[in-house]
Order: structure tokens, then C-alpha cells, then sequence
């Protein structure tokens, strides 16, 4: 572990004074190599599922770990959509003169080397490496056991696009074991050589990483996000973002899992929603009013509100107008997306001034919290932390800044 540290030390100094064009040509050689090795990657990925599903994992589990020839181009597309993305280095963030004429800039700089620990998802791998290699950061690879061949079949690409453009191969590296014992020693251990550590899994990763890591962590603990439908919200709108934004995948942080409706409008809303909603297999677990309109939902309990299902399962709760939806996202939510439906756009901007999430949106699905959808090319994940990165943390939320003071002379007195 110690020798992987210290190999990407050496290479994040040297990638941080790459140029842009080399790294960007470094990106576009691992996603051509991707493309020619979709047969090797998807065989390796046969191996992880067939271990998968005689472990018995979750659906869900299993989504996130299955590759197949859409999204293994996915990925190869993902790193070009990376390459063609600004340079994030160099870049000049605030600029000033003094009274006494020194000239200071604020200018963007890599975070250095960050460790990154993930579970199931072996497309993580390539999204994770490409934002590094572009923000000119050196990274570390922890995947998770159950993706172990597909992620080191995707990592052979990454240093091959490195080495093709002359970079150094170690500038991404993958810890060469499932022991959980490396991910202990990484978290506790390697401060000399970790700058920053991201997690990217469920909730018992996330919670251990930030419980044991002695350097900085960028990420989520849980993603309970929530649809308030307001007063003024459309019906066909209402309906259609509540459904995508349950049912498109319900095994991502992003998914809906608890669905708030005013009062005023609950009786006229809730019938085709929650219809839509069960007609595509999703459980509907309501409070007592819910139960009223729509008797097919089972009965909600306390633990409901502050669940995170990552399943077809959705708590749905009436509520007294915007401030109390406000205040049961404060009470039950985990900071990291949340929808309010409405025509009444001064009703939106006091969600959006009273909601305090990492993103907010108005008449549209939460599963739009991705990177890539806000056209970051990609992302490492969803921070929802006050300090640094917030939100999609992509490129340019992998670099910190310096400051340069250009003088003629200057002395203080």
C-alpha cells in the first residue's frame, strides 16, 4: 500500500505540470482502448456477475454491477465527454491589485492524490480515473470485491491511454486485493500519501470511510431524496416526474424515495400519481391520509420517512403547505436532492431559499443529479458536505487553488 502511495505522490507531481492537450490525449487512448476491448471487459464482468448472484445479491446490487455492450461504450463515451471539457488547471478563479500595486491571482490547482473506494459499479473505475487524469490529480482505485475482474479489465485500459500519451502509468493505480484489511490501512495510514478520499457505495462504506479516514472525505452518506408536489404543481408534470424520478433506476442515490403532496391539492394529485406509480410496480407506503384517497398503500411507519430503499418501494406523506414540507425535508432528508413541482415560481424560490440539499430542482426528475446530465462530462459522486466540492463533484471540483502576488519591489513596511 505504502509503495502505491508513494508511486502516485511521484506521479501527481508530474501530472500537475502536464499540459492539458496530453492528458486530454491520454483520455481519448483509454476510451479507444475501452472500445477495443469490449469483449474482454464484458468477459470479465461475467465473472463478477456469476459470483454475484450465487452470493445472492440484492437486484439492485446487481444492476449496478452488470455491464453490457451500451454501457461499456458509455464509458468509453464518458472519458471523450471528459477530454473535450476546459482545462480545469491553470485557470484564473479571482484576480485583484493592491493599493500598493501587487497583483494577486487565484488559480486553480490539483488536490494532489486521492484515494477513491467504491463498491459495485465497475463504470466508477473509468468516471473516477477520467476526472482525475483530466484535473491533473494521481488516484488510487479501491474497487469492490464483487466487481474485482471488470474493474481491473477497465483499469488495463486506463494505463495503457497513459502510457500512450507518455504520462506516467502509476498516475491511476488499483489496490491489487479484495482483503478489507487495505482498505483499513488506506483510510487510517496513508496520510503521507493521500491528499483527499472519495467513497462511492452504500451506506455501511460510506459511514466506515468517514468514521476511520485521517485525511479529508468528499461524498454522501445516504441520498433520501424527496418530490414536493406543490398547490400549484401540474397534474401531467406531477405524475411524470414523480414516476421517472422513483422508477427510472430505484437503485441510485438520486432516486425519489419519499414523495410530499399539499394538502389542498392531495385528494386530485394523489389518485393518478400514485396509480402511475403502482401500475409500474412500486409500493406505495402512505400516512393515514394517504391510506384515505388511495387505499392500495400500506401503512407508513417513523422509519419510512428516514429511509433510503434504493428499491420500487415510496413513503408518501400529505402536508400543510411548503413551509412543513420544508421542515420534513430538514427533519428526514440526508442533503442531497430534492424536487418541488409547481407552477408558482415565488413558491419554488422559497423551497429552494428554505431547502437546505447539495441540489434543488424545480418540475423535473431527481435523477438528473448526475455530472454528466449537468455536463460536467462525468462524476465521482454526489458530495453533500459544506466544505469544498458540493454536489456533482466532477473535473473541476477536484482542484483546490494557489495564489500568485506579482510584485515590482514591493516591502512591507
Amino acid at each position: 500500500m505504502d509503495a502505491l502511495g508513494r508511486s502516485a505522490r511521484q506521479a501527481a507531481q508530474r501530472l500537475a505540470m502536464s499540459d492539458g492537450d496530453l492528458r486530454d490525449r491520454a483520455l481519448r487512448a483509454s476510451s479507444a482502448a475501452l472500445r477495443e476491448r469490449t469483449t474482454d471487459i464484458l468477459a470479465a464482468n461475467a465473472i463478477d456477475m456469476s459470483a454475484a448472484q450465487e452470493r445472492d445479491l440484492s437486484v439492485a446490487m446487481l444492476d449496478r454491477l452488470m455491464l453490457d455492450t451500451a454501457r461499456v461504450e458509455g464509458m468509453a463515451a464518458g472519458l471523450v465527454s471528459i477530454a473535450e471539457l476546459p482545462d480545469p488547471l491553470g485557470k484564473v478563479t479571482a484576480e485583484w491589485q493592491r493599493p500598493n500595486g501587487l497583483q494577486i491571482q487565484r488559480v486553480a490547482v490539483p488536490l494532489g492524490v486521492i484515494g477513491i473506494i467504491y463498491e459495485s459499479r465497475p463504470n466508477v473505475t473509468a468516471d473516477a480515473a477520467g476526472l482525475c487524469i483530466k484535473s491533473g490529480n494521481a488516484v488510487i482505485l479501491r474497487g469492490g470485491s464483487e466487481s474485482f475482474h471488470s474493474s481491473h479489465a477497465i483499469y488495463s485500459c486506463l494505463v495503457d491511454g497513459l502510457s500512450s500519451a507518455g504520462l506516467p502509468p502509476t498516475s491511476v493505480q488499483m489496490v491489487p486485493t479484495t482483503d478489507r484489511a487495505a482498505v483499513g490501512y488506506l483510510l487510517s495510514s496513508m496520510g503521507e500519501w493521500l491528499d483527499v478520499v472519495v467513497p462511492r457505495g452504500g451506506k455501511s462504506l460510506i459511514k466506515r470511510v468517514q468514521d476511520e479516514a485521517r485525511v479529508p472525505v468528499i461524498g454522501h452518506l445516504e441520498g433520501i431524496c424527496h418530490v414536493y408536489l406543490h398547490e400549484a404543481a401540474d397534474t401531467t408534470i406531477a405524475k411524470d416526474v414523480t414516476l421517472n424520478a422513483k422508477m427510472r433506476r430505484t437503485g441510485i442515490c438520486g432516486a425519489a424515495e419519499t414523495l410530499l403532496v399539499d394538502r389542498k391539492v392531495a385528494e386530485h394529485l394523489l389518485p393518478p400519481v400514485l396509480a402511475a406509480l403502482r401500475d409500474a410496480g412500486c409500493e406505495i407506503r402512505g400516512d393515514d391520509v394517504v391510506a384515505g384517497i388511495f387505499p392500495a398503500a400500506i401503512p407508513a411507519t417513523a422509519e419510512d420517512w428516514g429511509t433510503e430503499y434504493l428499491d420500487a418501494i415510496l413513503s408518501v406523506r400529505v402536508v400543510d403547505g411548503i413551509e412543513q414540507a420544508i421542515q420534513h425535508i430538514a427533519e428526514h432528508g440526508s442533503g442531497h436532492t430534492e424536487c418541488i413541482v409547481t407552477t408558482d415560481d415565488d413558491a419554488a424560490n422559497r423551497f429552494f431559499r428554505g431547502v437546505d440539499s447539495a441540489i434543488l430542482l424545480q418540475n423535473a426528475s431527481t435523477q438528473f443529479a448526475d455530472g454528466g446530465e449537468f455536463g460536467m462530462g462525468a462524476e465521482i459522486g454526489i458530495a453533500t458536505g459544506r466544505i469544498h466540492a458540493r454536489g456533482p463533484v466532477g473535473a473541476e471540483q477536484l482542484t483546490s487553488y494557489k495564489y500568485v502576488v506579482r510584485g515590482s519591489g514591493q516591502v512591507r513596511p
